[in-house]
């Protein structure tokens, strides 16, 4: 046997154990895995004596609707583009705990009830274990089936023979490919597991939902090492200690990414939520240092509360605690209120946080994002509820976001009489809401504090 050390987050493999991955730089995420010694032949540069590929003229395929399996639940069917594919291999990952099994069972209480079959695989859980998740958040058993198993290829045996419409496996990281000789959850492991599982589901058109486990670091040998072996990759994200769930769409061979849909975490699962616009405001009184504004994700609108603090520093450097949103943006904006507006905050502890538990990398907020700073900076707060929408650029300037006529709409309809946007020359007509168009910061500065 030989050893190597093989990153987590990226795969790469290296003869001796570093520090830091050169390749995605990523620190301490290095690890040990045994390979088998035995050298093969080397390999033969003639062609192949199997023959030559069945080549397909596109021309002669008739054009259709891709067959799906429908969901049946709207935010879920909407995440997936429309619904499950046949045939397809698709990864759940998030944070262990955020809700990923309850998800994925939901899932399958849908399509047990339209009399697809369903088989569970559970390679850390027994049956009885299962069994009373199912019970308590009353999912249909009818046509559910369970195997308590991490041989991938008793599994995919299994699947060939009992060919279900959907499969679940629960968790990628426990299952052990026999011809890799490497522990279970490792690089090498969990891609052999993939491609195999990718095998079977297209010879035997199953659709397979494998979940994994990611830490904020990326590693346990997680989705990071598959998402580009899979068809579809979804994450469900949200803090545990916040209600409120978000499913991702990063990566969809079937339909279009960034989609989103939220969901309530309640005692009996996952509950979808039909409006939610405005879940992520918390009050609508304002104090120094909030404001409001419009995130757009996918192919919808929601509006959050940008909360800032400032505070003067107590060491010789800085300190910047950012929440929900890119740090390093947030570091730009900050560079820009100090060249541009001539807000100094050199000597200033700055606070942000994106409330509700969400995340976002829309650069759309900027402008709330600095409006929010300077009124924790001045300690003023906005005499009504307010809005701001617009990307900031490094000259100072207020662009238009995507979206912009939409995200000033959906501000309206929840009751904003005072939005904030660039100057543009998109028609925007919202009775009874004052519409504030600025150029750059310095001029959103002075017309939002009146100096």
């Amino acid at each position: 046997m030989k050893q190597i050390f093989a990153c987590s987050k990226c795969g790469s493999q290296f003869q001796k154990w570093e520090g830091r991955c050169r390749e995605c730089g990523s620190w301490g995420t290095l690890q040990a895995e045994e390979i088998s010694s035995r050298t093969t032949k080397k390999e033969s540069t003639t062609f192949s004596p199997l023959g030559e590929a069945d080549i397909v003229d596109f021309s002669k395929i008739a054009s259709g609707n891709m067959q799906r399996l429908k969901v049946g639940e709207l935010e879920i069917d909407r995440v997936l583009g429309g619904g499950l594919v046949p045939g397809s291999l698709l990864l759940l990952g998030g944070d262990p705990g955020v809700g990923k099994s309850t998800l994925v069972l939901q899932i399958t209480n849908y399509l047990s009830k339209q009399g697809k079959k369903i088989l569970y695989v559970s390679g850390e859980e027994s049956a009885e274990q299962v069994k009373g998740r199912v019970e308590r958040m009353k999912i249909d058993i009818t046509n559910l089936k369970f195997i308590a198993n991490n041989q991938i290829g008793t599994i995919c045996a299994t699947l060939t023979k009992l060919k279900p419409d959907l499969a679940v496996i629960d968790s990628v990281q426990t299952m052990i490919y026999e011809e890799v000789e490497t522990e279970a959850g490792g690089v090498s492991q969990v891609r052999a597991v993939a491609a195999k599982l990718m095998e079977t589901a297209k010879q035997n058109n199953i659709c397979i939902i494998l979940i994994g486990h990611v830490t904020k670091q990326g590693r346990v040998a997680g989705p990071k090492t598959m998402e580009h072996l899979v068809d579809v990759v979804l994450y469900l994200e949200g803090d545990k200690q916040q209600q409120f769930r978000i499913l991702r769409s990063v990566k969809n061979r079937f339909g279009s990414t960034g989609e989103v849909g939220i969901f309530k975490m309640v005692k009996s699962g996952l509950e979808p939520v039909k409006d939610p616009a405005g879940i992520f405001i918390q009050s609508q009184q304002f104090s120094p240092g909030t404001i409001h504004s419009v995130m757009w994700e996918g192919s919808r609108a929601f509006l959050v509360e940008i909360q800032a603090l400032t505070s003067n520093t107590n060491f010789g450097y800085p300190k910047r605690t950012i929440n929900g949103l890119d740090y390093k943006r947030v570091e730009m904006l900050l560079a820009v209120l100090q060249k541009r507006a001539k807000i100094y905050l050199s000597s200033d502890d700055v606070f942000i946080n994106l409330a509700g538990g969400i995340s976002s990398k829309d650069t759309g907020l900027d402008l709330g994002v600095c409006l929010a700073i300077v009124s924790a900076k001045k300690n003023i707060e906005f005499p009504e509820p307010t809005i701001a929408i617009g990307e900031v650029s490094l000259s100072g300037h207020v662009k238009v976001p995507i979206q912009l006529e939409q995200r000033v709409r959906e501000a309206s309809r929840m009751g904003y009489k005072k939005i904030i946007i660039p100057k543009t020359s998109i028609k925007i007509i919202s009775q009874k809401v004052d519409i504030i168009q600025v150029e750059n910061v310095f001029a959103a500065v002075n017309d939002s504090f009146n100096n």
